[in-house]
């Protein structure tokens, strides 16, 4: 019997991807705990040498001699973000990011992605789909799984520094981890944001009783049971990033960070407890970048990099989500302990994702069909 070489795969639009479930934030965190215990038992792969590189990104130098070229502006990212993930998923993929903050000047997201999924074995594509709801859900859902083992049971109220894309989907996937939160503290950088995110509240979450909107960060972080700084900016100055010093937290606060931040000298304290969603992701990071690595990538975990560089930190000081998910490292031990999770983002968050999204859509019958050959012309 001749081969069937016949390859047909699906395209998802944004709004296809709504219908098959990209928005479905519980479902979402579901997936990346499953995610992350696949990640401790060591079933996937990601890019470079030790298999945990976050993904490779072209670089623009601030002097070309084609006027054309692009330059390095803030938040500029073209990076491909390959990964492969086991168990139940057996798929890979690779999300392709193209990111300039100043997007938003001509009406556009800060970042514009696309992802292809493909079957493990032949490398087959599956689909071709849109990825902004994809990356923003997955992001989100990370601060809820830290939230769902790290936070506090009685967690009431969020500090959010940020209140755009990455600010609703963390809110979203933190409600969804501790139903009893019922009040915001909120500090943005424009009314137009604030606007947006006040009013994305009031439709989806009527439980929210109490909206503040706050002037500076130490509002943000007092009196915060969950704290998340979800705001975009430039890089290369740490004396910059936005700073959380010690004394403005609450006993048994959690901070979930997705975005750029200065912890205190005060927090090298070894009663505080520092976990990275990845210790092998932010290891390749580090060998990747120059020192001081927080220059370069400002998540507080590259900062805990860099103290460990330094002598002020030792490896075991830090804590991996995947170990605690699994159940290896145990999760919050008591009411009062503070607790740090630096979120980097790794795609095999957005293979696992998409895995889900790519069968419901299957199953639903949603989106389009196209044809890659009946007949290889080469092979």
């Amino acid at each position: 019997m001749a081969d069937n070489t016949k390859i047909d795969f699906i395209y998802l639009s944004e709004p296809d991807m709504i219908r098959a479930g990209v928005t479905d934030m519980t479902k979402c965190i579901q997936a990346m705990e499953e995610m992350f215990v696949l990640l401790h038992t060591g079933d996937y792969r990601m890019a470079g040498p030790n298999s945990d590189s976050h993904g490779a990104m072209i670089t623009f130098p601030e002097e070309s001699p084609f006027p054309t070229m692009p330059k390095p502006t803030a938040d500029r990212r073209m990076m491909a973000m390959p990964a492969y993930l086991g168990g139940n998923f057996q798929t890979c993929g690779v999300k392709w990011y193209g990111s300039n903050i100043a997007n938003r000047e001509k009406g556009l997201p800060r970042s514009i992605l696309m992802f292809i999924l493909n079957e493990a074995d032949t490398g087959i594509p599956l689909a071709y789909m849109s990825a902004n709801l994809l990356s923003a859900y997955r992001t989100g859902a990370i601060p809820g799984v830290g939230a769902h083992h790290l936070a506090r049971q009685d967690a009431k109220v969020i500090g959010l520094l940020g209140p755009g894309v990455m600010g609703k989907t963390s809110v979203a996937a933190f409600i969804a981890a501790r139903p009893g939160i019922n009040t915001i503290k909120v500090k943005g950088r424009g009314q137009r944001s604030l606007n947006s995110f006040l009013a994305w509240v009031k439709e989806n979450y009527p439980q929210i009783t109490t909206i503040e909107v706050v002037d500076d960060i130490e509002s943000v972080v007092k009196d915060a049971d969950i704290v998340t700084f979800c705001n975009s900016g430039e890089t290369g100055n740490p004396a910059t990033y936005p700073h959380v010093k010690r004394a403005w937290l609450k006993p048994g606060a959690f901070l979930a960070m997705p975005a750029s931040c200065t912890l205190g000298e005060d927090f090298i304290s070894p009663d505080i407890r520092k976990v990275m969603d990845s210790k092998g992701l932010y290891k390749a990071w580090f060998e990747e970048v120059p020192k001081p690595a927080h220059n370069h990538i400002p998540l507080v975990g590259m900062q805990f990099m860099d103290m460990i560089e330094a002598g002020k930190l030792v490896d075991e000081d830090i804590e991996d989500l995947a170990a605690i998910v699994a159940g290896a490292t145990p999760p919050r031990n008591n009411d009062d302990e503070i607790i740090v999770l630096s979120v980097g983002g790794m795609p095999i968050e957005d293979v696992a994702w998409a895995t889900y999204v790519y069968r419901n859509a299957i199953e639903q019958g949603i989106g389009i069909s196209l044809p890659l050959w009946d007949e290889p012309v080469l092979r």
